[in-house]
């Protein structure tokens, strides 16, 4: 890509395994445009121009991500017309991470929240730590996780994509295990090796196999998105979008 990277650093490892790590600590990895621009590039570049097999994603600090930036919902001032391309940004850089050449195993500790969550529902596996904690907070503010409500009954059913989009509830690692958004969980200080360990026997697997059977698992990735944007859009021009976000921003002061 033609700009350095400033959301995200890769830490290459052996056995054909790189760490993509969010690097925005300090805004518990918070998503905004930029950030979105970077995922979408550098997940085109893996398995494509390198050697590279699998990929381990996680977050520096205490959270995985706590989603999107709220001074972007902001900045976005309810303009239907400008919340379209922004969504289909969103939706490019979740499905960058689903038709991504090689297989993606999310590594989650502490928070995933809105996007966060959205994010794990994109990766082809979730290893959580015990303190990861999901959750789909975007009514909280008058929208519904785009990506999400998609997504989510296809990959844990729709009884907990509407428990998490209509509640705005945490979960924590164990109750994700059980409806089949986590894989693994793991203690906090033993999650990156673990993801690490299961990204390396992946890797060491011929390549060709892995690559077909992760586009043929993820073969159906596009439907029902162009609906969402289009409903979601809207409710980002209503008053109680913009209500609730004055009032979170000034709860955030």
């Amino acid at each position: 890509m033609n700009e350095p990277l400033q959301r995200f650093k890769i830490v290459e490892h052996a056995a054909h395994v790189v760490e993509l790590r969010m690097v925005r600590p300090e805004k518990l990895n918070a998503m905004d445009q930029r950030w979105f621009r970077e995922l979408t590039s550098v997940m085109g570049r893996f398995g494509v121009d390198d050697d590279v097999r699998a990929v381990v994603l996680t977050g520096e600090g205490r959270a995985f991500s706590a989603g999107g930036d709220i001074d972007m919902f902001h900045d976005l001032g309810g303009d239907v017309e400008k919340v379209r391309p922004h969504l289909r940004r969103v939706y490019d850089a979740f499905h960058s991470v689903e038709r991504c050449a090689v297989p993606v195993i999310a590594a989650v500790s502490g928070l995933a929240y809105g996007g966060g969550t959205e994010l794990a529902l994109a990766c082809d596996m979730v290893l959580a730590g015990e303190s990861a904690r999901f959750s789909f907070k975007e009514a909280n503010v008058g929208l519904q996780p785009g990506f999400g409500i998609v997504r989510g009954p296809q990959v844990i059913g729709p009884q907990w994509t509407s428990y998490l989009a209509l509640t705005g509830r945490d979960i924590d690692s164990c109750q994700a295990r059980t409806c089949g958004l986590v894989q693994e969980v793991h203690p906090d200080g033993e999650l990156l090796a673990r993801a690490l360990g299961l990204a390396r026997e992946i890797a060491a697997k011929p390549p060709l196999a892995v690559q077909v059977g992760k586009a043929f698992i993820k073969r159906h990735t596009t439907s029902g998105f162009s609906e969402s944007v289009e409903a979601t859009a809207l409710l980002f021009g209503t008053d109680q979008h913009a209500g609730s976000v004055a009032a979170f921003r000034r709860r955030a002061r």
